[in-house]
């Protein structure tokens, strides 16, 4: 009697622990970790995965893309930085507000603090978020007063803790900002930031190039911090001035910290490198390892940041929790306000790899870019050529964790990012200095726009043409062949459904980002 006993109590302990353990198995993969990587101005071509030159190795982007979901038609929502920023977290298209586009340090805020995010769908989920690195999204209602608490900013629009630059790094203010504070700063040193107009005494690259140990091409010729020329006028706040250098390893190390203090809990990451954008500052321990000068050199830099990222998943034992997307925000650049070598030290690799254009173009180097998505153990390895557009994060992330909050432009799209299908959009808008083109499946219609072809500083072309321009992308995908003569019917029927979604104004802007 006593042995038949033990024998179902044993049988009842079995049962309990072969029902309970597959219910927290449930519970962790209901919430699973999202650690969304963002790098700026790095090139379709810009990755070994991608077709990159031999001598730019990137190991560690290039795993995320062998182990999972590597996209060859993923889009940021523009060929800029502040627009495809804006469409990625807000889900909606940019040209839908008029305030993103490009924008000076000083800009105020242009997500409206009502507006649905990402983070802030995941923290109605109960995800703890965070940001680390580029924001370029404006601070404050105008008028920031930089000695003080900035707000409205990153916390008042979903994340939880922020650790930011406040625009780019070419950009004043020249300081990290911890949740709306400016760290390090010094109050008898206070800060001053101006746009137009310089601070009686202060240097400037015009007024003092023997001050700089860093030659501007074009724009970048206001303050000087650190020896580099930037864009915008800046007083005080030594204290508080970052290292441009260390800038990688700061940021690095504040995205480590992150991860490690929220592993006991479901987390969102915004991980915002500024690498490859200029001025490009890699780390000395990184200088001539590309062969291709600094742009090359921060690429290197950034690909091993992302492996210490995920080796830090790894050692925290999040890896298998933890859902990995890594894009960039716009096409690629070389000489973008300094002169760096990025050119005369290209040689046989392009960064846009098969495709037309670059940085500010229509032409498909513009918005597509890298995009990759990895899951340990929930991924298989695919390349797909599924549609794919970072304004669509929003609603695949929201259907992952069981949210029904979604934007009217942001498509569910989790079953391709998940690599359980190779089916995307249909159809996307895309946008280049308020200058918006049209895909709709393998066709991409760009309407007449006046203005140059290109911009000479960068040497890129743009997609203006006084034609109307049709390309077939999978026959054609570096756009040689202009198809619109020979396709009428097909150039009526894009434009019919561009205007369903853009409007009659769809070629209304004829303007073109002047280079500073």
């Amino acid at each position: 009697m006593k042995l038949r006993i033990l024998l179902l109590l044993g049988a009842v302990i079995a049962y309990g622990c072969s029902t309970t353990k597959p219910e927290k198995e449930k519970s962790t993969s209901d919430k699973p970790n999202i650690l969304l990587i963002y790098l700026d101005d790095l090139g379709y071509g810009d990755m070994g995965a991608y077709g990159a030159s031999k001598n730019l190795k990137t190991p560690n982007m290039d795993f995320l893309a062998q182990n999972g979901v590597q996209f060859t038609n993923g889009y940021a929502t523009s060929a800029t930085c502040t627009p495809s920023r804006y469409g990625l977290l807000t889900g909606t298209y940019p040209w839908k507000n008029t305030n993103a586009k490009i924008l000076p340090g000083t800009a105020p805020l242009i997500i409206g603090t009502d507006q649905l995010t990402i983070p802030k769908m995941l923290k109605s989920q109960g995800y703890a978020t965070g940001i680390v690195g580029k924001w370029h999204l404006g601070l404050g209602n105008g008028n920031v007063n930089w000695n003080a608490t900035i707000s409205p900013g990153p916390n008042e629009v979903g994340f939880d803790e922020s650790y930011i630059m406040a625009a780019t790094q070419d950009r004043v203010p020249t300081v990290y900002i911890e949740n709306n504070k400016v760290v390090g700063l010094d109050p008898n040193d206070p800060i001053e930031v101006d746009y137009k107009e310089n601070f009686e005494g202060e240097p400037t690259a015009k007024t003092n190039p023997e001050m700089l140990d860093m030659k501007w091409h074009h724009g970048h010729n206001n303050s000087i911090v650190n020896g580099i020329p930037r864009i915008g006028f800046m007083k005080g706040g030594a204290s508080a001035k970052w290292d441009d250098y260390k800038m990688a390893d700061h940021f690095l190390d504040k995205a480590k910290q992150y991860i490690q203090s929220h592993k006991s809990e479901p987390f969102f990451l915004y991980y915002a490198l500024q690498q490859p954008h200029v001025p490009r500052t890699p780390h000395p321990r990184f200088k001539g390892k590309s062969g291709m000068g600094p742009r090359g050199d921060a690429i290197i830099e950034a690909d091993w940041c992302i492996g210490e990222i995920i080796n830090t998943l790894k050692k925290e034992g999040l890896l298998e929790n933890t859902l990995v997307i890594l894009s960039s925000d716009n096409g690629p650049v070389l000489n973008d306000g300094y002169y760096d070598d990025a050119e005369e030290k290209l040689g046989d690799h392009q960064p846009a790899g098969v495709l037309r254009g670059g940085k500010y173009s229509l032409f498909e180097a513009g918005a597509r870019v890298p995009f990759l998505t990895y899951w340990k153990g929930k991924i298989k390895p695919l390349k797909s050529d599924a549609i794919v557009c970072q304004m669509d994060l929003l609603a695949s992330i929201a259907s992952l964790v069981g949210s029904e909050q979604i934007t009217e432009d942001s498509q569910d799209l989790l079953n391709a990012f998940l690599g359980q299908t190779t089916v995307g959009r249909e159809e996307l808008v895309l946008e280049a200095t308020s200058r918006t083109a049209f895909r709709k499946n393998d066709w991409m219609l760009i309407p007449p726009y006046k203005g140059p072809t290109s911009l000479k500083k960068v040497k890129i072309e743009i997609g203006n043409d006084n034609e109307m321009q049709l390309y077939n992308l999978k026959e054609d995908p570096s756009q040689t062949n202009n198809l619109a003569k020979v396709h009428p019917d097909k150039v009526k029927q894009m434009l019919e459904a561009f205007k369903a979604i853009r409007g009659e104004d769809y070629n209304k802007s004829t303007k073109v980002y002047k280079l500073r």
